[in-house]
């Protein structure tokens, strides 16, 4: 995917900040608000140096508010400008859920109006953050027409969507998965991409079970699939990369061939994104199935801050060489 021209090798945290940084210098629409974005550069240091960069009026320092200044975003995006807010973590969101899912969400039925908004919402546990700073929120705004929703596994991926993101009309949640920021480097062209919105990516190709992820839950799979080879069990692993527009031809396709499929994500078990999936597959792909759909993803629980515990509770490869290993033997 990356090009002769390559950069140095850059984290998944670069690579959203590089993001940022292109498409302020792109764009002069598009600006920053959020808690001690400014001064101080975000909490994870992603707009570190920005304020110097782009001044005060670009990169806004806001009060603890959630819902006051997602609702001043909504009204700046419906003015034609371009705002980026953060989250400074993805549990904080539910204080703007009425402007998101209400507002930002339905202007476009109501009126056709256009709201090109993006929301970044750095989410998940293996940070220990506790119940507070590690939730994985995508399944209440999964319900939520009018949202588009990605979730990027590498790199490439988050500084390709965030591009995307930034230049659609539409209002983007964007899903960075906090644990992924400094472990995941790779190499990214020298020149301007975008990965485009509601396209899959088949991150490893396998013949005997696909397996459906995406943020930190591919690099999982990836881990079973690497073990399952040894064993002659070969996993096609599909990530998401948006979950909303869902690339259901992809999942389809891949389900087809293997007949068999795994669903992983590290949000609750109840009511996520894995049981849309797999009620998708049970009504499309339902004679190309050899054996039950499984899902893997956290218990129903709030995510615990004993690292012992939350090790427990995050799903993780041994859970999908185990699943993988029951369908294998249908």
């Amino acid at each position: 995917m990356t090009s002769a021209l390559t950069t140095r090798e850059i984290t998944y945290l670069e690579a959203i900040s590089q993001a940022l940084d292109e498409e302020m210098a792109r764009d002069d629409r598009v600006f920053l608000m959020g808690e001690d974005i400014g001064v101080y550069g975000g909490a994870f240091k992603i707009t570190e140096g920005f304020l110097e960069r782009y001044g005060e009026w670009r990169v806004l320092d806001t009060p603890l508010s959630e819902s006051g200044f997602v609702g001043a975003a909504i009204g700046a995006a419906m003015m034609g400008l371009r705002p980026v807010v953060e989250m400074q973590f993805a549990d904080f969101i539910s204080c703007a859920f009425d402007q998101i899912t209400e507002v930002a969400a339905k202007n476009h039925y109501r009126w056709g109006a256009a709201v090109p908004l993006v929301i970044r919402a750095p989410f998940g546990g293996g940070v220990h953050g506790g119940p507070f700073h590690s939730e994985c929120p995508e399944g209440w705004f999964f319900h939520s027409p009018g949202l588009k929703l990605v979730a990027p596994s590498t790199p490439y991926d988050a500084k390709g969507l965030l591009k995307a993101a930034i230049r659609d009309p539409n209002p983007v949640i964007y899903f960075e998965h906090k644990f992924l920021y400094r472990r995941i480097k790779s190499l990214l062209p020298e020149e301007d991409f975008i990965v485009p919105l509601g396209k899959a990516d088949v991150k490893r190709a396998g013949d005997d079970i696909s397996v459906i992820a995406y943020g930190a839950m591919v690099h999982v799979a990836l881990e079973a699939a690497t073990t399952l080879a040894q064993e002659g069990i070969e996993l096609e692993v599909v990530d998401l990369r948006t979950l909303i527009p869902l690339d259901k031809e992809t999942v389809y396709e891949s389900v087809k061939k293997t007949n068999r499929a795994i669903v992983v994500h590290e949000d609750h078990k109840t009511g996520g994104v894995g049981a849309e999936i797999a009620a998708l597959l049970v009504e499309e792909c339902f004679d190309s199935l050899d054996a039950p759909i499984l899902r893997i993803a956290a218990p129903d629980t709030p995510v615990p801050f004993s690292t012992p515990l939350e090790k427990y509770f995050l799903p993780n490869a041994d859970d999908v060489v185990a699943a993988a290993r029951r369908l294998a033997a249908y």
